[in-house]
């Protein structure tokens, strides 16, 4: 197969940056290209790499992004910014697919979405959630998005008979993040705010003694939750780069179980000697399925609970790797 040139929207991003690296190290995928089209920050180009500059709302930066682009890998999202999401996530999606349906070059187009659009922890699951449940979006506009996108591209392909895939991604993990999402000092990476949750008097005095909180449901039981680690997402994006199995699917892409916080809790204590505190919240066990993606494409997680639980703990970062949130989730 003729080498791709791949355009890539949110280069700049956790797992656009990784995606790179990966690119760069593959010797099977040593004649891809890739445009990146950075909008807010840059990356430093090199022979394979050329950058464009614009923003995906602009039709005329998205059709001179696409000359003779063969695949196009879509990350550029926003969260809660009303302002911005929807010239992001409907109309740059919009003029993206547009461009790949009247291209003499275009051979496929995945999209990273994510399992906001299934209500993430916010609703009962009662079952696990496969790639035939219904859309649930929880409040805000992020999750809203997150539809949108899946239900555009899904209609692209019915339309226009487009080569698409959907990658639905849980929450996504890299170097010391899954540390920090059990944080409850300000750092703490995304959702919930457990200091909020307990207030700042507790939450200081937990912070102190390096306390895990242990998600509880409103039954009180252990909160189960799905996340992936970037590197299992960036398995599943080259697997189905030109996966005759993916043509026109969605996949979920994710740790085989769900994090039971109750049993994380207990890995901490016995390998770290950390203490926990059970906090009960609204939120509600949701089991994500990947059978899927592992029936279609041959992928498998290499990240399991203790795993991303070790890894993050042990992750030490350089004077020139500062720990930096672009935005909470």
């Amino acid at each position: 197969m003729s080498a791709r040139r791949i355009l890539l929207t949110g280069a700049t991003g956790k797992v656009g940056r990784r995606f790179l690296d990966r690119l760069w190290a593959d010797s099977r995928i040593c004649a891809d290209a890739v445009r990146a089209l950075c909008h807010t920050r840059t990356l430093v180009p090199n022979p394979r790499l050329e950058i464009a500059r614009g923003t995906i709302a602009d039709r005329e930066t998205v059709r001179q992004s696409m000359v003779g682009v063969t695949h196009v890998i879509h990350l550029a999202t926003c969260k809660e910014n009303p302002e911005d999401i929807m010239d992001v996530a409907v109309k740059g999606l919009f003029w993206l697919l547009e461009e790949c349906r009247s291209s003499s070059t275009f051979r496929q187009f995945i999209l990273i979405g994510g399992d906001a659009g299934m209500g993430h922890f916010f609703y009962p699951h009662p079952i696990p959630v496969t790639e035939t449940q219904s859309h649930s979006a929880y409040p805000g506009c992020y999750a809203l998005s997150k539809v949108l996108e899946e239900v555009m591209v899904e209609q692209y392909a019915i339309q226009y008979t487009l080569n698409v895939c959907c990658l639905r991604a849980p929450w996504i993990m890299e170097k010391d993040d899954f540390k920090y999402q059990l944080s409850f000092g300000e750092d703490v990476f995304g959702g919930p705010r457990w200091r909020d949750l307990v207030g700042p008097a507790r939450a200081d005095e937990f912070v102190k003694t390096n306390t895990v909180p242990v998600m509880l449901d409103p039954d009180g039981e252990p909160v189960l939750r799905n996340f992936v680690h970037v590197d299992d997402l960036i398995e599943a994006i080259l697997l189905a780069l030109d996966h005759p199995r993916a043509s026109q699917q969605t996949f979920n892409i994710c740790m085989d179980e769900p994090v039971n916080y109750r049993t994380l809790a207990e890995h901490l204590k016995a390998t770290r000697g950390l203490p926990s505190v059970e906090i009960r919240t609204p939120f509600r066990s949701t089991w994500l399925d990947n059978t899927k993606a592992k029936f279609l494409l041959g992928w498998r997680p290499k990240y399991d609970l203790k795993r991303m639980t070790d890894e993050a703990f042990d992750y030490q970062r350089g004077a020139d790797d500062p720990r930096r949130v672009w935005y909470p989730g």
